[in-house]
């Protein structure tokens, strides 16, 4: 969730032009992942919990592809500290999956 909240705080200093660009598909993959997670966890079964989040998971690194990108475009000075968020919770996803596969 704190992940969700820093994407919408960099997003929000985006060029307007990006609104429907990086600045939605960033949002739309943060929040993606808390979401499955918490969908897999409510399916019940150990199966349907670790394809949820293989999901979060992938959606996790679609959000890492993107905060290169927007540094890369200049929208961000830099996206340590996002990105730093973003290991650790690829940790923890690995080692949940792992867990429970």
């Amino acid at each position: 969730m704190k992940l969700v909240k820093a994407i919408y705080q960099i997003t929000a200093e985006f060029p307007e032009s990006e609104k429907f660009g990086l600045t939605s598909q960033m949002r739309r993959s943060a929040v993606s992942v808390p979401s499955n997670i918490a969908e897999g966890a409510a399916r019940g079964s150990s199966g349907d919990f670790v394809r949820f989040l293989q999901i979060a998971r992938a959606s996790l690194m679609e959000l890492d592809t993107q905060l290169w990108l927007a540094q890369d475009l200049g929208f961000i000075q830099s996206s340590k500290h996002a990105r730093s968020r973003v290991i650790v919770i690829l940790k923890l996803l690995n080692g949940l999956i792992q867990s429970r596969g």
